[in-house]
């Protein structure tokens, strides 16, 4: 008698659809509307305020000791006789921490060699704007903690948060103009790149000459793999490895290794899309063998530029793991009325919430004002002078940037400052938060833009829906 055949390899079982987008319940009201919230722009926010919000409650809840005990923990790792010894805290924020910014890197070079920041005429307003609103927020804050304890803060109010501000704007889906988005978008970045070199000039003690040089070495030596054509990813890994524990032994903040990386990628082809697609098309004429298939595959692949594709992989993981843990680890506040008291008190609070929600508005708006009178560079396309004030005051959510520059600015110091310039990030990125959004209400177009792609459509980017859209659309038939 012949055994029955394996489910597996019958017709029906072939046939069945992937669990997800199966007819079950399960799969349509809760894994597809999981699915396609992962891909909307103001996920990664959402995930970062709730783990926010835990962070906060945990550690103010009756097991606010554990919150310690947890992100304290001492982790070791050792090789021969050298060994790296830090806090679970530390590994989060000088380990994982260098691949957001490995990932703000690759965008980075995107936006130099094909980007808004490859046309001169586009990227001056959105440079100018980032110079801006990074400069009046430090003054802002300088002329309140002038000579003070808290004076070594200065960095923290420069910073814009990626996910949050671009969440606030995708909220809006059509009726922001795209030239308004990329506005921020490239404000954004530059502004991260600001942000970085701040870490490397300004918080960075205790220089280590030896390891720079390492550093300087092996940086070197990825640039000249890169002009030798080498492309083999293990090798890049091993490099931004070694760089990293070069940088973290140097005294330079170990998270600049995650940006030099980024940054020599390539951010071009490695092969020309029209060859490839020829090439495919000979393979695909007479059907494809296993050997051909892995050929089309290269083929694909290689007609990618490597930047565009690595931001791709690591882009999720960076905005749905790493950005939460970080907040996590660093946005357990423990709160009371006379902390709190103390804190709307002190100047290095004010300070912060002045220069991120005031300084950053009258920053980019009136730099941006002054670039297009002068003719330097022109107005994103679609977008008002009201408008362009909002996006001004949406760019002041400071979150997790300004939190990392926080640690860094009282590391090892007045624990009391730390406290006050947390609590004081948090209530400016909430302010601004809301002062932004109500402010694009108000002034964006009331319908939807020519230039932005219809949300009704079924081709349509699911990054420009709203969270009810995404719902409706997931859980369709």
């Amino acid at each position: 008698m012949t055994p029955p055949e394996e489910p597996w390899k019958s017709d029906i079982w072939r046939n069945r659809p992937a669990f997800l987008y199966s007819r079950r319940p399960i799969a349509r009201y809760v894994g597809r509307p999981a699915a396609e919230f992962l891909k909307i722009e103001p996920a990664a926010g959402v995930v970062l305020v709730v783990c926010a919000v835990a962070a906060m409650l945990w550690a103010n809840s009756p097991w606010s000791a554990s919150y310690e005990a947890v992100w304290g923990l001492d982790i070791t790792l050792s090789f021969g006789d050298f060994t790296l010894h830090h806090s679970l805290k530390d590994w989060i924020n000088d380990g994982l921490m260098a691949l957001f910014f490995f990932v703000v890197g690759l965008e980075i070079k995107q936006e130099i060699v094909s980007g808004e920041l490859a046309s001169p005429r586009n990227a001056v307003p959105p440079i100018a704007a980032a110079v801006g609103g990074m400069a009046v927020p430090a003054l802002v804050y300088a002329a309140l903690n002038a000579g003070g304890e808290g004076a070594h803060g200065w960095g923290i109010p420069m910073a814009t948060d990626i996910a949050f501000a671009v969440g606030v704007l995708a909220l809006f889906g059509s009726r922001i103009p795209s030239a308004a988005r990329i506005f921020l978008l490239t404000l954004a970045i530059v502004d991260d790149l600001g942000a970085i070199a701040v870490i490397a000039v300004f918080y960075t003690d205790d220089l280590s000459p030896e390891w720079l040089i390492a550093a300087a070495a092996l940086t070197a030596l990825a640039v000249l793999m890169r002009l030798l054509n080498v492309w083999s990813p293990a090798v890049y890994l091993v490099i931004g490895v070694l760089l990293w524990v070069a940088m973290l032994e140097s005294g330079v903040h170990a998270t600049i290794a995650g940006v030099i990386m980024g940054l020599v990628i390539a951010a071009r082809p490695l092969l020309d899309p029209a060859v490839a697609h020829d090439e495919a098309q000979e393979l695909a004429k007479d059907g494809l063998t296993v050997e051909e298939t892995e050929r089309l595959v290269r083929l694909t692949r290689d007609a990618q530029p490597p930047a565009a594709r690595l931001q791709h992989q690591h882009h999720r993981f960076s905005s749905f793991v790493v950005l939460p843990l970080f907040a996590l680890a660093n946005a357990g506040i423990p709160l009371s009325s006379d902390l709190v008291g103390a804190a709307f008190g002190s100047t290095v609070t004010l300070g912060i919430i002045a220069g991120l929600v005031l300084g950053k508005t009258a920053g980019i708006t009136l730099t941006t004002w002054l670039v297009v009178k002068l003719g330097l560079g022109r107005m994103p396309r679609g977008t008002t002078w009201p408008l362009l004030a909002a996006i001004g005051a949406v760019a002041g959510i400071g979150f997790t940037v300004a939190l990392f520059i926080a640690e860094l600015a009282f590391y090892g110091g007045d624990p009391v400052l730390a406290y006050e310039a947390k609590i004081g990030v948090l209530a400016a990125s909430v302010l601004a938060a809301l002062i932004g959004g109500i402010a694009v209400h108000f002034t964006a177009p009331r319908t939807p833009q020519e230039d932005d792609a219809d949300p009704d459509r079924e081709d349509a980017p699911v990054a420009g829906l709203g969270l009810s859209d995404c719902f409706s659309r997931a859980t369709r038939p």
